[in-house]
């Protein structure tokens, strides 16, 4: 609970500075959380905000298993892996879910991450 009360406050203290943009200015806060969330979860889930484009576009984020993190950087000869547990996709307040979910893009993830 105490990890869904400082995001709640992030959140707050992010809008309140009047100095942030729709979407962009809350993905710390929200990897935050998700990274707190993923920490207790077996395997672990680490959020990496942001992914390269793999094809399908630029997701806003893709949620790893813990071995999926390399020990170094991948290499042409082993390329990343795709997210185990998922892409995000972030969208304001005000966005309606339901019509987000049968977008064009949301499709292109389905499409390319298989979920």
């Amino acid at each position: 609970m105490d990890s869904i009360l400082t995001y709640l406050r992030d959140l707050h203290d992010i809008r309140a500075s009047g100095s942030a943009v729709k979407e962009t200015s809350y993905y710390p806060a929200l990897a935050a959380l998700l990274n707190t969330i993923g920490g207790d979860l077996r395997p672990r889930v680490r959020c990496i905000l942001t992914l390269k484009n793999r094809g399908a576009g630029i997701p806003d984020g893709g949620l790893f298993t813990a071995d999926q993190i390399a020990k170094q950087a991948p290499s042409d000869a082993f390329p990343a892996p795709l997210p185990a547990r998922g892409v995000l996709e972030v969208k304001g307040t005000a966005d309606e879910v339901a019509a987000i979910a049968k977008s064009p893009q949301v499709q292109k993830y389905l499409d390319g991450y298989g979920q």
